[in-house]
């Protein structure tokens, strides 16, 4: 899987239009504007680079970003 912790504060970074640096594991990405339209974006999207199994509800349960790389990467951000 390509995907990696860097790469994941990257791209939701990118789509929230913030700087990675501002995202911290404990960030809530709902407070920053993330919405339901936007997880599927980032699911469809990590689907194809490697997240195979990866659902909505796996992100949109705890939209922190450290729970997401733990589900994606199965480490701490």
């Amino acid at each position: 899987m390509s995907l990696t912790p860097a790469k994941i504060n990257a791209d939701v970074a990118e789509l929230l239009g913030c700087d990675p640096a501002e995202l911290t594991p404990e960030t809530d990405l709902t407070d920053l504007g993330l919405d339901s339209m936007r997880i599927m974006g980032l699911v469809e999207q990590w689907r194809t680079e490697g997240a195979d199994t990866l659902e909505f509800a796996d992100l949109a349960e705890q939209p922190t970003l450290g729970h997401w790389t733990r589900v994606l990467t199965g480490s701490a951000a």
